[in-house]
């Protein structure tokens, strides 16, 4: 397995279609239907905000990040109004508005973790996390942050066994009726 910072354009469709797969049950009402939901990844996902696990020139999975200059799945009203036209823009943008979270200055925030089905429960979930955290310190932040949703055991379990501690946790309300989760819990670990 090889771990790189970035993605390489051969590999774009399968990281949309990886991320989907990972997060389209949390937003798939949303950001559905999925033909146009991976349209909208395609054309949103940076390369510059990732750190992706390969093997034999297979994407086995991808960790991606944000900074101020933005994360890897982050996309506007422009990508939005492309995708999904003007009305399904307006909406959309409407509720990804509702539960964006606001930029941290003091973490690195951690924004999306995914392993393809067959490679799960071989490390590469860590290895990703441990270069997410090595990379976090590269540029200077003390600590590391990331939000899990309350569905999520699995994911939380591993967060917590590498360091992670739950900070608070952030309910959606009347929205977990859009999405497919009711709320999340804030995490963070020490980089130093």
């Amino acid at each position: 397995m090889r771990l790189s910072l970035g993605l390489e354009d051969q590999h774009r469709p399968a990281a949309a279609r990886l991320y989907w797969e990972a997060f389209g049950g949390k937003l798939g009402r949303v950001m559905g239907p999925d033909p146009r939901a991976l349209r909208y990844l395609e054309r949103v996902i940076r390369a510059d905000h990732v750190i992706t696990a390969t093997s034999g020139g297979q994407l086995l999975g991808l960790a991606g990040f944000k900074s101020p200059e933005g994360g890897f799945a982050d996309g506007g009203w422009r990508d939005l109004r492309a995708i999904y036209g003007l009305p399904g823009a307006g909406w959309r943008l409407a509720l990804l508005g509702a539960i964006a979270r606001e930029v941290d200055n003091d973490r690195f925030l951690i924004d999306g973790i995914c392993v393809t089905r067959s490679a799960r429960g071989h490390g590469i979930g860590h290895a990703l996390i441990e270069a997410l955290c090595a990379e976090g310190r590269r540029r200077g932040y003390a600590a590391a942050r990331l939000e899990v949703v309350d569905s999520n055991f699995r994911a939380r379990a591993l967060y917590e066994r590498m360091g992670f501690r739950a900070l608070r946790h952030d309910s959606l309300g009347p929205l977990r009726h859009a999405f497919g989760f009711a709320g999340a819990t804030v995490m963070v670990r020490g980089l130093r």
